[in-house]
């Protein structure tokens, strides 16, 4: 079921250079439920999933040791050349191990990490590679699949011109969430139950993470477009012909914005994993379709048992994280038959393989091959050009 905003009501965008803010507001908060924020001391945490086969490291992947002393965790940094016997203990910095991406913390609390869980699940995506040993691939792919596999990050207070649109903005009453566009691209949704939750969670924005198109657009300062929507003040008679002009603008762009700035949030060819449940509401994910060019976003949600969203955090994917994606589902849907799933992208095996490198998965193929794919490529190149032979100038294009 795919989740819904309703309860949720658009305000007008607020702008402050690139950035746009839009205020979500509910005339009632969400009962029963509500969220707050846990700041542990600790510089670093480390969270282990178990048995799973994916595990992440927040934020940076350190060593967690036990020191001699207090038997406390720590995480160890820098480089040191030691004496065989020497057992002085290394430099480390206190950390906190966490056991679960979601756990409960107690018979009416859930703990869980903002954005991670949705991040986990891109990053899991058919991680454990091909599922049958075809010829084509490494014996790393078939024994490790997609181990290691990382994707960058920016964090909030690196996007410009974000921090100072989150310190200057009114927040409007009842405001329970926000939509956060760059460039007038939307780069995050962020939804709570509660106006007191919004309240002390408003600031948190800029240590979400954010990917690299927002990052850029922020870097290139493109002022937001004007959006705005200019009254007819020959038909204004009155206060009241005033009042319902502004509020006809209102409704407006709250049904512009909804099913045009916002309308690729979820996606309904995409998919949803339900994570935890607690006293009727559902701690889920989301994945796209991961159709190129187009908007993809990953998140997570709280919702309650009629589908409405409590709790929403999500992440715009770059496109190259899209095509990265695609690529993996592509590959899955043909049981990682290079042949099968080339045929159906409507190109051939050599092709597929070369993408799969310039994506970054160059790996998974046996070197060999990926050496015949490139020499193959390569001999059907025109010599002069460098192009393929339907792309020589005066030669045409092939039909089809």
């Amino acid at each position: 079921m795919t989740p819904k905003l309703d309860g949720l009501e658009t305000r007008p965008g607020q702008v402050w250079g690139s950035v746009r803010l839009v205020p979500l507001v509910r005339e009632e908060p969400v009962p029963h439920l509500r969220l707050h924020r846990k700041a542990y001391e600790e510089p670093v945490s480390v969270v282990d999933v178990g048995d799973a086969v994916y595990v992440s490291f927040v934020p940076h992947a350190f060593v967690a040791t036990w020191s001699d002393g207090d038997q406390t965790q720590g995480a160890s940094y820098g480089t040191r050349l030691l004496e065989r016997d020497t057992r002085a203990a290394p430099p480390s910095v206190p950390v906190r191990f966490t056991r679960r991406m979601a756990r409960k913390a107690g018979k009416d609390r859930l703990r869980f990490l903002p954005l991670h869980l949705a991040v986990e699940g891109y990053l899991a995506l058919h991680f454990g590679g091909p599922e049958i040993a075809w010829e084509e691939w490494s014996r790393r792919a078939v024994a490790h699949g997609l181990s290691p596999r990382g994707e960058e990050t920016y964090l909030g207070r690196q996007v410009r011109g974000l921090e100072d649109a989150l310190r200057i903005f009114e927040i409007h009453p009842g405001q329970c969430g926000v939509m956060v566009y760059v460039g007038d691209a939307l780069a995050c949704a962020f939804v709570v139950p509660h106006p007191d939750d919004y309240r002390a969670l408003h600031p948190t924005l800029v240590e979400d993470l954010f990917g690299e198109l927002i990052f850029v657009y922020g870097l290139l300062g493109a002022p937001a477009g004007d959006l705005s929507a200019p009254i007819d003040d020959t038909e204004i008679r009155s206060l009241g012909d005033l009042r319902t002009a502004a509020e006809l603008r209102q409704e407006e762009w709250a049904g512009f914005h909804d099913r045009v700035m916002a309308g690729r949030l979820f996606d309904e060819d995409g998919s949803r994993q339900v994570v935890q449940y607690l006293h009727g509401f559902e701690l889920s994910r989301f994945l796209p379709s991961f159709a190129p060019h187009q908007e993809n976003h990953i998140g997570e949600t709280i919702t309650d048992d009629g589908g409405r969203v409590a709790y929403l955090k999500s992440f715009r994917l770059s496109e190259a994280q899209v095509k990265r994606g695609y690529l993996l589902k592509r590959l899955a849907e043909h049981d990682w038959r290079l042949g099968a799933a080339a045929a159906a992208l409507g190109t051939d095996e050599a092709s597929l393989a070369l993408r799969l490198e310039r994506a970054g998965f160059g790996y998974l193929l046996r070197q060999d091959v990926l050496d015949r794919y490139r020499a193959a490529k390569r001999a059907t190149r025109d010599p002069r050009t460098g192009r393929p032979p339907d792309r020589v100038p005066g030669r045409g294009r092939s039909g089809g």
